[in-house]
């Protein structure tokens, strides 16, 4: 057997800052696996009758699935020797963080708008926003690759670290991260309020509501400590986040929206458009400037600075668990 201790939080954080999301690993990343399982799974289970117990189940399924799986998997290499448990565990853990995928595909979308080549741009941010982008002005694309950094600062970085430590103070090492994983996967293809997942995908849409209201949280409190330590704006930013996040829609994603808004000095929300459909939505943060791309350069030193703190106390933390 093998523990997972503060190096190899650091590790699994440090190959996701090196490496992000190859494409030459030979095998399917851990969330392609469970996206393939929830859709092989939805076809099965989803009927006209009892569509709330019907993806009850499916959430079960798969979280319990990738979870258990995670789990005996690290403790079985860890059987065969701790060297091979110490290698699976922060493969695991690097697998379920996103600071550099995210980075990249921000960066790619600000790199097209300097170009100049803005129906590029908006087919590229489509990738990672799920908003119509088809129309949108060069400082509309920025504000909502703004806006994304700042909601998968907590999806895709914070909250899989919080996991990860909570795992590895149970004995489960990377399990709980794989399992949050697998949480935020099912919100992200079944949670919608349309209406073929208005009731099948409810169950999945309040679990990662649960699941990130602390992470979402702790996004914004590292997010403040960053932009003191990178601009001084940090009691600005921590004051804005817990008075504009709360107006959100979700009752997550605007706390670390709201926190990037104030560290940037800028206006971030407001309607969008989905599905031809205008939403409204709140504005986060003081009016500013329009946002241009050296906003959203900031925006990835901010998520960069605010990833690294989370992994840092992280493994602080781990050290006191045995």
């Amino acid at each position: 057997m093998t523990g997972f201790g503060p190096l190899s939080v650091l590790a699994a954080w440090g190959l996701d800052a090196v490496l992000g999301d190859p494409p030459w690993i030979p095998w399917p990343h851990p969330v392609v696996a469970m996206g393939r399982a929830v859709a092989a799974l939805e076809r099965r289970l989803y009927r006209p009758a009892g569509l709330l117990w019907r993806g009850a189940v499916l959430w079960g399924a798969v979280v319990a699935g990738a979870g258990g799986a995670a789990l005996a998997l690290w403790r079985a290499a860890g059987w065969i020797h701790p060297v091979l448990g110490a290698a699976v565990g922060v493969y695991l853990a690097y697998a379920c963080l996103a600071t550099r995928c995210l980075d990249q595909e921000a960066r790619e979308v600000g790199r097209l708008v300097r170009r100049g080549r803005i129906p590029q741009a908006r087919r590229r941010l489509s990738r990672i926003v799920g908003r119509d982008t088809s129309d949108l002005s060069p400082s509309e694309i920025l504000r909502a690759a703004v806006e994304t950094v700042a909601e998968n600062a907590s999806d895709g970085v914070v909250a899989p670290l919080f996991y990860l430590v909570l795992g590895a103070a149970l004995g489960w090492g990377p399990a709980l991260a794989v399992a949050y994983k697998a949480v935020n996967t099912l919100d992200s293809m079944v949670g919608y309020r349309n209406p073929r997942y208005e009731t099948f995908g409810r169950v999945s849409a309040r679990a990662d509501d649960v699941a990130n209201w602390l992470p979402a949280r702790l996004t914004a409190l590292l997010a403040a400590v960053a932009a003191q330590l990178l601009w001084r704006r940090g009691r600005h930013t921590l004051r804005v986040a817990w008075r504009d996040g709360r107006y959100h829609k979700s009752p997550n994603a605007g706390f670390p929206e709201a926190a990037f808004a104030a560290a940037l000095g800028v206006e971030l929300g407001g309607p969008a458009r989905y599905g031809g459909v205008v939403r409204p939505s709140p504005r986060l943060g003081d009016p500013g400037p329009r946002l241009g791309p050296a906003h959203l350069d900031r925006a990835l030193g901010l998520l960069w600075a605010t990833s690294a703190l989370a992994a840092t106390s992280g493994a602080l933390i781990v050290v006191f668990f045995p």
